[in-house]
Protein backbone atom coordinates (compact mmCIF):
# COMPACT_ATOMS: atom_id res chain seq x y z
CA UNK A 1 0.00 0.00 0.00
CA UNK A 2 1.39 3.38 -0.82
CA UNK A 3 0.97 6.38 1.43
CA UNK A 4 0.18 8.99 -1.20
CA UNK A 5 -3.17 10.45 -2.08
CA UNK A 6 -3.92 11.07 -5.74
CA UNK A 7 -7.56 12.16 -5.54
CA UNK A 8 -8.28 15.68 -4.39
CA UNK A 9 -8.99 15.74 -0.67
CA UNK A 10 -8.56 12.00 -0.12
CA UNK A 11 -6.51 10.75 2.83
CA UNK A 12 -3.39 8.66 2.13
CA UNK A 13 -3.83 4.97 1.30
CA UNK A 14 -3.32 2.37 4.01
CA UNK A 15 -3.87 4.86 6.86
CA UNK A 16 -6.99 4.54 9.06
CA UNK A 17 -9.59 7.04 7.87
CA UNK A 18 -12.62 5.91 9.83
CA UNK A 19 -13.65 4.26 13.08
CA UNK A 20 -17.04 2.54 13.00
CA UNK A 21 -19.20 1.62 15.96
CA UNK A 22 -22.27 -0.59 16.02
CA UNK A 23 -25.10 1.25 17.79
CA UNK A 24 -28.76 0.58 18.54
CA UNK A 25 -30.01 3.89 17.08
CA UNK A 26 -27.86 6.05 14.79
CA UNK A 27 -29.66 9.33 15.60
CA UNK A 28 -29.46 8.85 19.37
CA UNK A 29 -25.83 7.71 19.14
CA UNK A 30 -24.90 10.70 16.97
CA UNK A 31 -26.43 13.08 19.51
CA UNK A 32 -24.48 11.36 22.28
CA UNK A 33 -21.17 11.45 20.36
CA UNK A 34 -21.68 15.13 19.65
CA UNK A 35 -22.57 16.03 23.24
CA UNK A 36 -19.91 13.92 24.95
CA UNK A 37 -17.02 14.01 22.48
CA UNK A 38 -17.58 17.11 20.34
CA UNK A 39 -17.71 14.99 17.20
CA UNK A 40 -19.84 16.06 14.29
CA UNK A 41 -21.91 17.20 12.73
CA UNK A 42 -23.34 13.80 11.82
CA UNK A 43 -25.18 13.03 8.58
CA UNK A 44 -27.69 10.18 8.74
CA UNK A 45 -28.11 7.75 5.82
CA UNK A 46 -31.10 5.44 6.43
CA UNK A 47 -31.23 1.98 4.88
CA UNK A 48 -28.24 2.38 2.55
CA UNK A 49 -28.61 0.73 -0.85
CA UNK A 50 -26.20 -2.21 -0.85
CA UNK A 51 -25.98 -4.92 -3.51
CA UNK A 52 -23.88 -7.96 -4.34
CA UNK A 53 -23.50 -8.85 -0.66
CA UNK A 54 -21.53 -12.02 0.04
CA UNK A 55 -21.04 -13.00 3.68
CA UNK A 56 -18.47 -15.72 4.31
CA UNK A 57 -18.93 -17.10 0.80
CA UNK A 58 -22.75 -17.03 0.73
CA UNK A 59 -25.17 -14.47 -0.73
CA UNK A 60 -26.62 -12.27 2.00
CA UNK A 61 -28.43 -9.01 2.75
CA UNK A 62 -26.91 -6.05 4.57
CA UNK A 63 -29.67 -3.65 5.62
CA UNK A 64 -28.10 -0.90 7.68
CA UNK A 65 -28.22 2.81 8.41
CA UNK A 66 -25.29 5.05 9.26
CA UNK A 67 -24.49 8.41 10.76
CA UNK A 68 -21.22 9.88 9.50
CA UNK A 69 -19.38 12.65 11.32
CA UNK A 70 -15.88 13.88 11.97
CA UNK A 71 -13.87 13.53 15.19
CA UNK A 72 -10.57 15.32 14.72
CA UNK A 73 -8.86 13.79 11.70
CA UNK A 74 -11.02 10.65 11.63
CA UNK A 75 -14.46 10.02 10.28
CA UNK A 76 -16.78 8.32 12.76
CA UNK A 77 -19.37 5.93 11.37
CA UNK A 78 -22.22 4.93 13.64
CA UNK A 79 -23.78 1.81 12.17
CA UNK A 80 -27.22 0.37 12.93
CA UNK A 81 -27.92 -3.11 11.53
CA UNK A 82 -31.59 -3.66 10.65
CA UNK A 83 -31.13 -7.21 9.42
CA UNK A 84 -31.73 -10.48 11.19
CA UNK A 85 -29.59 -12.73 8.99
CA UNK A 86 -25.86 -13.34 8.92
CA UNK A 87 -23.67 -10.24 8.54
CA UNK A 88 -20.36 -8.91 9.73
CA UNK A 89 -22.28 -6.91 12.33
CA UNK A 90 -23.91 -10.05 13.76
CA UNK A 91 -20.56 -11.85 13.62
CA UNK A 92 -19.34 -9.47 16.31
CA UNK A 93 -22.44 -8.19 18.13
CA UNK A 94 -25.84 -9.74 18.84
CA UNK A 95 -28.88 -7.42 18.65
CA UNK A 96 -28.80 -4.82 21.41
CA UNK A 97 -25.01 -4.91 21.85
CA UNK A 98 -22.72 -2.10 20.76
CA UNK A 99 -19.04 -1.38 20.33
CA UNK A 100 -16.16 -0.81 17.94
CA UNK A 101 -16.82 -2.73 14.74
CA UNK A 102 -14.21 -1.76 12.16
CA UNK A 103 -11.40 0.52 11.14
CA UNK A 104 -11.60 1.64 7.50
CA UNK A 105 -8.68 2.08 5.11
CA UNK A 106 -8.36 3.25 1.52
CA UNK A 107 -6.34 0.91 -0.66
CA UNK A 108 -5.03 1.17 -4.21
CA UNK A 109 -6.32 -2.24 -5.31
CA UNK A 110 -9.16 -3.77 -3.31
CA UNK A 111 -8.83 -7.30 -4.67
CA UNK A 112 -5.03 -7.41 -4.41
CA UNK A 113 -5.06 -6.12 -0.83
CA UNK A 114 -7.83 -8.54 0.16
CA UNK A 115 -5.81 -11.39 -1.32
CA UNK A 116 -2.63 -10.23 0.43
CA UNK A 117 -4.38 -10.03 3.79
CA UNK A 118 -5.93 -13.46 3.19
CA UNK A 119 -2.44 -14.93 2.73
CA UNK A 120 -1.51 -13.38 6.09
CA UNK A 121 -4.42 -15.18 7.77
CA UNK A 122 -7.05 -12.45 7.63
CA UNK A 123 -9.93 -13.82 5.53
CA UNK A 124 -12.56 -11.88 3.64
CA UNK A 125 -15.68 -11.89 5.81
CA UNK A 126 -18.06 -9.86 3.65
CA UNK A 127 -18.04 -8.01 0.35
CA UNK A 128 -20.64 -5.68 -1.11
CA UNK A 129 -21.26 -2.65 -3.31
CA UNK A 130 -22.79 0.52 -1.85
CA UNK A 131 -25.10 2.61 -4.03
CA UNK A 132 -23.91 0.78 -7.12
CA UNK A 133 -20.47 2.43 -7.10
CA UNK A 134 -18.40 1.72 -4.01
CA UNK A 135 -17.08 -1.81 -3.59
CA UNK A 136 -16.02 -2.60 -0.05
CA UNK A 137 -14.62 -5.59 1.81
CA UNK A 138 -14.70 -6.46 5.49
CA UNK A 139 -11.56 -8.36 6.47
CA UNK A 140 -11.72 -10.57 9.57
CA UNK A 141 -9.05 -9.34 11.98
CA UNK A 142 -11.26 -9.93 15.02
CA UNK A 143 -9.13 -12.58 16.73
CA UNK A 144 -6.04 -10.36 16.69
CA UNK A 145 -7.51 -6.85 16.85
CA UNK A 146 -11.00 -7.24 18.25
CA UNK A 147 -12.57 -5.64 15.17
CA UNK A 148 -12.82 -5.92 11.38
CA UNK A 149 -10.95 -3.91 8.76
CA UNK A 150 -13.02 -2.30 6.03
CA UNK A 151 -11.21 -1.72 2.75
CA UNK A 152 -12.26 0.38 -0.20
CA UNK A 153 -10.74 2.05 -3.22
CA UNK A 154 -11.28 5.79 -3.54
CA UNK A 155 -13.74 6.93 -6.19
CA UNK A 156 -15.34 10.32 -6.92
CA UNK A 157 -18.49 9.53 -4.89
CA UNK A 158 -16.48 8.44 -1.86
CA UNK A 159 -14.12 11.42 -2.21
CA UNK A 160 -17.12 13.77 -2.24
CA UNK A 161 -18.54 12.16 0.92
CA UNK A 162 -15.27 12.43 2.84
CA UNK A 163 -14.76 16.03 1.66
CA UNK A 164 -18.33 17.03 2.61
CA UNK A 165 -18.05 15.54 6.11
CA UNK A 166 -14.62 17.09 6.70
CA UNK A 167 -15.71 20.52 5.47
CA UNK A 168 -18.88 20.44 7.58
CA UNK A 169 -16.77 19.70 10.66
CA UNK A 170 -14.25 22.42 9.82
CA UNK A 171 -16.94 25.11 9.77
CA UNK A 172 -19.22 23.61 12.44
CA UNK A 173 -20.17 25.78 15.42
CA UNK A 174 -21.58 22.90 17.48
CA UNK A 175 -25.22 23.56 16.63
CA UNK A 176 -27.45 21.17 14.68
CA UNK A 177 -25.33 18.09 15.44
CA UNK A 178 -27.50 15.53 13.58
CA UNK A 179 -28.76 16.07 10.04
CA UNK A 180 -30.21 14.12 7.15
CA UNK A 181 -27.55 13.22 4.57
CA UNK A 182 -30.15 13.50 1.81
CA UNK A 183 -31.38 17.04 2.39
CA UNK A 184 -29.55 18.50 5.40
CA UNK A 185 -32.67 18.85 7.52
CA UNK A 186 -32.17 18.61 11.27
CA UNK A 187 -32.98 15.33 12.98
Amino acid sequence: MNASADMEGMPPRGVPVQLAYVVADVVAAARLWSARHGAGPFFVNPHIEVSDVVHRGRPARFDHSTALGQWGGLMIELLEDHGSGPSVVRDLYPPGHTGLHHVALFVDDLDAETERLGRLGYPLAQSAVARGVTRFHFIDTVRERGHFLELYEPNPSLAATYARISEAARTWDGSAPVRSAADGRLL
